[in-house]
């Protein structure tokens, strides 16, 4: 998390309302261990939502990835001054120990075209990932195995 700010303020329609801003960077890894060919890898947005309510959002660019590689990626989340509404008093009330947690949700998309394109696969992986943002800590977020699930 490179900024999480928290306060008061208004929404664009003149609604007093909590108000939230994130900028953070998301590194991933992708591999690609097919040994004969490459592929074209895309996903949706990059979400991470408090509560149901979504904070940040981000996207990365679709690119090919050769055969029996791999991508570190780096996309950055943004979100600036999100009404929370009602929700906003539950971030300062729901923990004792000072960290909000959020969820990470985005799919990501995988196609190879084989003999040219008489014949294609696909793949997607839907990945959600639950964390605990620290006011008191700003070191980076490392996920572990059971944090995230994959469908």
């Amino acid at each position: 998390m490179n900024n999480f700010y928290y306060g008061e303020g208004t929404d664009n329609t003149g609604v007093s309302t909590k108000l939230l801003t994130i900028n953070c960077t998301v590194k991933m890894s992708i591999q690609n261990p097919a040994t004969f060919f490459g592929i074209h890898v895309s996903s949706t947005a990059l979400n991470i939502f408090y509560s149901r309510i979504l904070i940040g959002s981000g996207q990365f660019v679709d690119y090919y990835q050769p055969k029996k590689s791999q991508q570190n990626l780096s996309v950055n989340i943004e979100g600036r001054q999100v009404p929370l509404y009602g929700a906003g008093v539950g971030m300062v009330m729901e923990n004792n120990d000072g960290s909000v947690p959020l969820k990470l949700e985005f799919e990501i998309h995988s196609q190879a075209n084989l003999m040219g394109r008489l014949v294609q696969t696909k793949h997607r992986r839907r990945v959600f990932c639950i964390m605990k943002m620290d006011s008191q800590n700003n070191k980076a977020i490392d996920f572990k195995q059971d944090s995230c699930s994959y469908s």
